[in-house]
C-alpha cells in the first residue's frame, strides 16, 4: 500500500491524531531499540547456523 493509498484510506483527521499520538510519545530507551532493532533484523528468531564443512544437513540426507 502506497502512502497515498494510505492517505486516503484514514483520511485527514486520523493522520492528524496519529502525528500528534507520536510527537506527545517519549524516546524509546536504548534497551528498547536494541531489541527492536534485533526483533526488525532477526523476524523469524535465531540466525540460523551453518553445518560444519563435510556434514549433510538432515533434510539433504532424506532426499
Amino acid at each position: 500500500m502506497t502512502r497515498e493509498e494510505r492517505h486516503a484510506l484514514l483520511g485527514d483527521d486520523v493522520l492528524a491524531e496519529i502525528r500528534q499520538s507520536v510527537a506527545a510519545a517519549p524516546e524509546p530507551s536504548d534497551e528498547v531499540v536494541e531489541k527492536l532493532r534485533r526483533i526488525m533484523t532477526r523476524p523469524a528468531g535465531l540466525v540460523p547456523q551453518a553445518a560444519p564443512v563435510g556434514e549433510t544437513p538432515p533434510a539433504a540426507q532424506a532426499a
